[in-house]
């Protein structure tokens, strides 16, 4: 058996994440003790994996539930599934990263050029590799809104806005270089500013923001690229993103919580 604090740490979730999946019924404890400690047998620890796996694809919790409570429900069934989708996600995903991420490190580049070749974009060509990638991805109404959003700034707007994100990394590297963790609070500070440059281009999701940190340490060209900057600056990136979504993600189930509780005195 598991207590609910050797649960968390095994399944790297908060213990508040699995209060609130036994309040809404989709892992409720295998034992309640006399003093109110929830313990868990093996079979809730699959079932918390199954949970997991099926929310990394984006499946609302009831629906997890629906899924899991199914008699026809198949556990080495569901795996595969999960293998194959999570494969396809992940190759779809690091493609569209690999791809937003140069076009965001080209623009800033280019600030370094003529006041006349600043900020002019892409070539036509690279410009419809991006959107046919992106748009094969996220479909094409989120790819035009992007698209829009690039080309609705001034040629000031655009200098700036190359300005802004690479002080954010020269801020990064002043963390590394002074001792700062990837986790501190100002280091944590840096990457909301990171998050928020993230925006002028395209409306990154919890998955993008994770998937970046990675492709920073996996992609030869944004590994040569940060070497450059500095020795460290990609695997504190990875570390620093990591704890910044855990953040954000741990942030979402208190407001879920909140949200339930002030639901529950309402009615």
């Amino acid at each position: 058996m598991y207590t609910v604090k050797q649960l968390s740490d095994l399944a790297q979730v908060s213990v508040r994440t699995l209060h609130y999946y036994d309040e809404i019924g989709l892992l409720i404890p295998s034992q309640v003790g006399a003093n109110g400690y929830r313990y868990y047998d093996d079979a809730a620890v699959l079932r918390l994996q199954q949970i997991l796996f099926y929310r990394e694809i984006g499946m609302e919790l009831m629906q997890i539930k629906d899924v899991l409570d199914s008699p026809n429900f198949d556990l080495v069934s569901a795996l595969q599934s999960h293998k194959a989708l999570l494969l396809e996600k992940s190759e779809r995903l690091l493609n569209l990263v690999a791809t937003v991420d140069s076009t965001i490190q080209h623009l800033q580049g280019e600030k370094t050029m003529s006041k006349r070749q600043l900020f002019e974009g892409f070539s036509d060509d690279k410009q419809k590799d991006y959107e046919r990638e992106a748009r094969l991805t996220y479909g094409p109404d989120k790819v035009n809104e992007s698209v829009k959003r690039w080309k609705g700034y001034t040629t000031a707007q655009k200098e700036a806005i190359g300005i802004e994100g690479n002080q954010v990394y020269n801020d990064i590297v002043d963390a590394i270089e002074t001792g700062k963790q990837p986790n501190s609070e100002d280091v944590q500070a840096i990457l909301k500013r990171w998050h928020q440059h993230l925006r002028y281009f395209y409306e990154p999701t919890l998955d993008i923001l994770r998937g970046l940190g990675e492709l920073y340490n996996s992609h030869p060209g944004f590994i040569e690229n940060f070497a450059k900057i500095h020795p460290d600056l990609g695997e504190f990136m990875r570390e620093g993103i990591n704890q910044y979504v855990d953040d954000l993600e741990y942030a979402e189930i208190e407001r879920m919580l909140a949200e339930d509780e002030s639901n529950r005195l309402s009615s």
